[in-house]
């Protein structure tokens, strides 16, 4: 009989934080900690907004949620926010990023067989991730977190990353594809960064073939990447974009929007949902947009995230334990040459919180889009000191 209430699924460290504010966490018993991971890229605008926490409250004194049988106004005024900042044509609100995924999914399988197309594929990238349901589990490219889960749907192609030939050699091989999936970043892989014109030659082989070119910004969007969704630097429309975490600053909400071909796809009784696009998340998703957009925190991201990236190189670039420091916006990798998670307590001890991912060999940092130049500098200091001690580079200065 389990002991504890909870089941085993997380890896948890002992900690547990009481309120937050702004950059900062602050445990039970008082400690405080510099929050450079946002709940894995979902507070953006920090602990505590108080833009958020009036959304959050006028709306939930009011009405929390309805059936999506009824007109929702809050998500009609999101949409519409989105749609016009993204250049997209309509909107799907869900309750997670697994969830808008899965809406793309299904929505690409609806779009083969309307051209009638019986096993319709979509091509996928190794090291992915796309989310924990059993469509999304099949379309990431990790083997670690499908093992035990099979069997996996089936329709997906998998090909590396940031390798436009191995697409195009799918393209002469497989008439059953319909989509490409893709990260703009990949983020649960490691802060992988393709080549600058990756995502214009994936648009212009699904022009060639037809296919759906689905964006995967759960991680990206919402300004952590320097603009609000990561395509917008190349100066492309996809046909699919999916968005979630910095969305709702905390709050669940998901959203697949789509335009041109794919935009009327799904159709009454075709897909749907219970809880997705309630008056409460939309309204808090709501203060999120305005806020991003009135405090122009996409560029910030750009300039707090080039002033972080820029540090650690001058603190680390020239250790021969970090192989590489990247960065897109407020999405900053160090890649180390041998594993590092152990980091991740190590910097919990020193008041930092991050985590260690791409194989247990990348620190990943997500810092919010509100973090001052201080606490930035704070960031690169103490993490650098850190890496160093860790390699065996410097002594603690606390020893």
């Amino acid at each position: 009989m389990a002991t504890q209430p909870l089941m085993n699924v997380f890896n948890r460290l002992s900690v547990a934080f009481d309120h937050g504010e702004g950059a900062w966490l602050y445990d039970t018993d008082g400690n405080k900690y510099l929050d450079a991971l946002c709940g894995i890229a979902v507070t953006g605008l920090g602990h505590a907004h108080p833009a958020i926490t009036r959304a959050i409250s006028e709306q939930a004194a009011k009405l929390i949620h309805c059936s999506n049988i009824y007109t929702i106004p809050q998500q009609t005024e999101l949409g519409a926010k989105l749609t016009r900042i993204s250049g997209m044509e309509n909107a799907f609100f869900a309750n997670s990023g697994a969830e808008a995924n899965e809406a793309a999914i299904k929505l690409a399988r609806r779009y083969g067989h309307n051209r009638g197309i019986d096993n319709p594929a979509i091509i996928v990238m190794d090291q992915s991730f796309h989310g924990r349901t059993l469509a999304t589990l099949s379309a990431t490219g990790n083997r670690a977190t499908q093992q035990g889960f099979e069997p996996l749907v089936s329709g997906f192609v998998r090909v590396p990353y940031d390798d436009v030939e191995a697409v195009r050699q799918v393209a002469r091989n497989n008439p059953n594809v319909v989509a490409v999936l893709v990260e703009p970043v990949q983020g649960e892989g490691g802060i992988h960064i393709p080549a600058p014109d990756y995502l214009n030659q994936l648009r212009d082989i699904c022009d060639q073939h037809q296919w759906l070119l689905m964006l995967d910004e759960v991680q990206t969007g919402n300004g952590r990447t320097g603009t609000y969704f990561c395509f917008q630097q190349n100066g492309i429309l996809p046909d699919v974009v999916t968005t979630a975490k910095g969305l709702g600053n905390g709050f669940p909400i998901g959203v697949c929007l789509a335009q041109g071909i794919a935009a009327d796809v799904l159709t009454p009784g075709t897909h749907g949902t219970t809880y997705g696009g309630n008056p409460l998340a939309c309204a808090t998703g709501i203060a999120v947009v305005d806020t991003i957009e009135q405090d122009n925190l996409c560029a910030r991201a750009t300039e707090l995230g080039e002033r972080i990236a820029n540090g650690f190189r001058a603190q680390l670039g020239h250790s021969q334990y970090v192989k590489e420091i990247r960065n897109k916006g407020l999405m900053i990798g160090i890649e180390l040459t041998e594993a590092g998670s152990e980091l991740v307590v190590l910097a919990k001890v020193k008041g930092i919180l991050l985590n260690v991912t791409g194989g247990g060999k990348v620190v990943r940092l997500l810092p919010p889009l509100i973090m001052s130049d201080s606490e930035a500098d704070l960031l690169v200091s103490t993490v650098s000191q850190l890496i160093k001690v860790y390699t065996g580079e410097e002594r603690d200065s606390a020893e």
